[in-house]
């Protein structure tokens, strides 16, 4: 059978799951980050905690860290992962929320998926906590800063 040049496709080009069993289980780490651009006044209420739908960035927080236990239920050709830590942080701006999501696994394949989804799935949970003081918003920048493996 011929091997196909692209890693996800069988010598068919029908798509397919990686197979990883011949990699070496490694210490894995990814770090991510997602904005969300907002008015100031929503930032205001933000910071006195006055949302109407409540704590945002604790809703966001655990979206996210849900997000990345089950991101190959979301990402089709990703291999579930044993999820050592996921943590996502925020960064409060005049005008914009910077989430930070870092994932960490022992495994044969990066978490570098997990890591992303978390941050853009916590971007999307402060979007729909804001969304009735905040019609504008944008989330923007979802990008991959990192990964690393051991």
């Amino acid at each position: 059978m011929k091997k196909s040049r692209f890693s996800h496709l069988d010598a068919q080009g029908k798509a397919r799951m990686v197979d990883v069993s011949p990699k070496p289980v490694q210490s894995r780490r990814a770090v991510a980050v997602a904005v969300l651009r907002c008015a100031p006044a929503t930032i205001r209420q933000l910071r006195k905690e006055a949302l109407p739908k409540g704590d945002a960035l604790a809703v966001a927080r655990i979206a996210g860290i849900q997000a990345a236990k089950r991101t190959a239920e979301f990402i089709p050709l990703c291999h579930p992962l044993p999820l050592n830590q996921v943590t996502v942080d925020f960064k409060v701006g005049k005008n914009s929320i910077t989430i930070t999501t870092e994932a960490a696994t022992d495994a044969r394949t990066g978490v570098e998926m997990e890591a992303l989804t978390a941050a853009s799935v916590a971007a999307l949970a402060l979007y729909d906590m804001l969304k009735s003081v905040d019609k504008k918003m944008v989330i923007e920048h979802v990008k991959l800063l990192s990964k690393t493996k051991k």
